[in-house]
């Protein structure tokens, strides 16, 4: 039974450091053919830029006193990709599983992951899709006005799970102005607060997004 908690604003370092515990607890117990517990965390932070392990600093396109200046801060961290922002009125979920419990592998998580978005979307009519070779949702995949609304970074160890996917429900989008996000340099950012030019009950998303996670991630 994966236990779902709903934290508000959380800070980044401790949900990270949060995260880093509960894997290494975890590796710890699968060592020793003990039982894990599955936690499903969502919730919001301050604003943040966050690198993952391949990416290019110089993606971030602002110094530490600029930072300051919009009371962000950017941390050098451990999951995949390259970098995001995280901030208020975005959805952040961090799954943290044993997929060694569920009938698939990592793709499949990464999969199952963005099908919850594309179902999300669709109840609003916000058609939306993958796009080949990246992870992520887009909206007018393959055209001139490709955007993302939710990304993507995980990290798995010994199929224990941390890290996951960020959101754009009211987030404010000039923040992605201030890096190339996901190192990805002709491809804009959007929310479901732009698409539907009206504020998004942030409640009902995260509701949203725990129906359907049930409905993918059950366990064998």
């Amino acid at each position: 039974m994966i236990t779902i908690k709903k934290l508000g604003i959380a800070e980044y370092m401790q949900t990270w450091k949060y995260q880093q515990d509960w894997m290494a607890d975890g590796i710890m117990k699968k060592a020793n053919n003990l039982a894990i517990s599955e936690e499903l965390l969502m919730l919001s932070h301050p604003h943040v830029y966050t690198l993952g392990k391949s990416a290019n600093a110089n993606n971030l396109l602002v110094n530490q006193d600029f930072l300051a200046s919009i009371n962000a801060n950017s941390y050098k961290i451990d999951r995949g990709g390259d970098i995001t922002y995280h901030g208020p009125g975005q959805l952040v979920v961090y799954p943290l599983l044993d997929l060694q419990t569920y009938a698939f592998g990592v793709r499949d998580y990464v999969f199952f992951l963005e099908q919850i978005v594309i179902d999300i979307l669709a109840e609003y009519k916000i058609m939306t899709s993958r796009s080949k070779g990246v992870t992520g949702i887009w909206l007018d995949e393959g055209t001139s006005n490709q955007r993302k609304i939710a990304a993507i970074g995980i990290k798995c160890s010994r199929f224990l799970t941390m890290h996951g996917l960020a959101f754009n429900i009211n987030t404010d989008l000039s923040y992605f102005n201030h890096i190339i996000p996901c190192g990805i340099i002709d491809k804009g950012v959007t929310s479901m607060q732009k698409e539907l030019n009206t504020t998004i009950d942030l409640e009902e998303i995260s509701d949203k997004f725990i129906h359907y996670f049930k409905k993918y991630f059950k366990n064998k």
